[in-house]
């Protein structure tokens, strides 16, 4: 199944969102409608939040007076970890029950607004936001839902800012105006879903394009995926898009540190099920002396293509990889050559799919090159 993370602050209107992606066929799991169930009356939650904030966030029937726990439960800092330590464990539990319920084939959309807050989102494959400004989100909760403008102020102070929530973000949407046309998104997520579960990769265009100014973020967030899927293993964001300024294919290249290929073979199933299927058993082109074997794995994401190689860590293939990433990285005019021979290459060879011809013609440049890296790699020792 596709694991999608969908959140936003209060009032931004996510459960629109969710609404649209439940219509076209995904499961949605709301993390709103769950905590209410486990503060049902006669729950074991209940009891602990009574018993935490006081008789008076009880209705006369016995069910929760939500206005009245809202009032003290963001009031403070303390409080709202008090009410956090009672629900979350509670409703992590219960979204575990769900997903595991849903068919293998669901693209599963988790409605949860503290996905930021909770450090969550390496666990999904992708991570939509829903953006409102503050003041848009603000008037929603007065006027649609009645609730006090104090305690909006509160609950939306409470919450992640929109840095902390763009930071996350694979797929931004807003929702300041009218509601987002889903149908781009939908059509990715499907795509996604059935690469994760063939255990197939994305395949894309192997033209050159200039420097985006994206792909620094893009990769932070695939990184700490590939990263959370290997056990918390190292991992570097390498290649040309890992050059500000230099011209690449659209595509993010990482290097995953491991013990042995031993250990690169067994992290094969969790990578995949991570969305990054293997590919299969490479050489790398030998710059030197050394270990220059490598496993190869590719994204399933049809809108972010990837390539991750796995490398024994300190091993020469590993090693130039970095030296090759930094040196672009200090000489402007290597950085500049490269540039230009990329560009005319991926012209001349735009119709190579497979992207050989490319490869090939870039050698004369990249032997050629060692030395000058090398020299590179003495002067920082020094």
């Amino acid at each position: 199944m596709l694991r999608v993370g969908l959140t936003g602050g209060i009032g931004s209107g996510k459960s629109t969102v969710a609404r649209l992606l439940a219509a076209n066929g995904a499961v949605v799991i709301d993390a709103d409608k769950l905590a209410r169930e486990v503060l049902e009356p006669g729950s074991e939650g209940l009891r602990e939040v009574v018993k935490a904030f006081g008789e008076d966030v009880l209705n006369g029937d016995g069910t929760l007076d939500r206005a009245a726990l809202a009032a003290k439960a963001f009031a403070s800092e303390e409080a709202r970890q008090t009410l956090n330590g009672i629900t979350h464990p509670r409703i992590g539990a219960l979204t575990g029950q769900r997903m595991a319920e849903a068919p293998e084939d669901a693209i599963v959309v988790h409605d949860i607004p503290l996905l930021v807050e909770r450090d969550m989102a390496a666990a999904y494959h992708l991570v939509i936001v829903v953006y409102a400004d503050s003041a848009t989100r603000l008037e929603r909760l007065v006027t649609s839902r009645g609730m006090d403008r104090r305690d909006a102020e509160n609950r939306i102070a409470a919450q992640a800012t929109d840095e902390q929530r763009r930071a996350v973000a694979d797929v931004w949407l807003d929702n300041s105006g009218e509601v987002p046309d889903i149908t781009g998104l939908w059509d990715r997520l499907v795509g996604f879903e059935k690469n994760v579960r063939t255990q197939s990769y994305a395949s894309g265009s192997p033209i050159v394009v200039p420097y985006d100014e994206r792909w620094p973020a893009q990769a932070r967030r695939v990184a700490r995926r590939i990263s959370v899927a290997a056990g918390g293993r190292h991992v570097e964001h390498i290649g040309s898009t890992a050059v500000p300024g230099l011209a690449a294919k659209d595509v993010l290249d990482f290097q995953l540190a491991v013990e042995d290929m031993e250990t690169a073979d067994g992290l094969r199933d969790v990578l995949a099920r991570a969305g990054f299927p293997y590919v299969g058993p490479y050489e790398d082109t030998p710059r030197g002396e050394g270990e220059w074997s490598k496993r190869l794995h590719a994204g399933s994401d049809p809108g972010r293509r990837v390539n991750l190689h796995v490398r024994i860590e300190g091993a020469a293939n590993w090693r130039w990889a970095v030296d090759f990433r930094d040196w672009l990285r200090h000489d402007g005019q290597a950085r500049e050559e490269y540039a230009a021979l990329k560009l005319e290459l991926s012209q001349r060879f735009a119709a190579d799919a497979g992207a050989f011809a490319y490869g090939e013609a870039k050698e004369p440049w990249m032997e050629a090159a060692v030395a000058r890296v090398e020299a590179y790699r003495g002067g920082q020792a020094s």
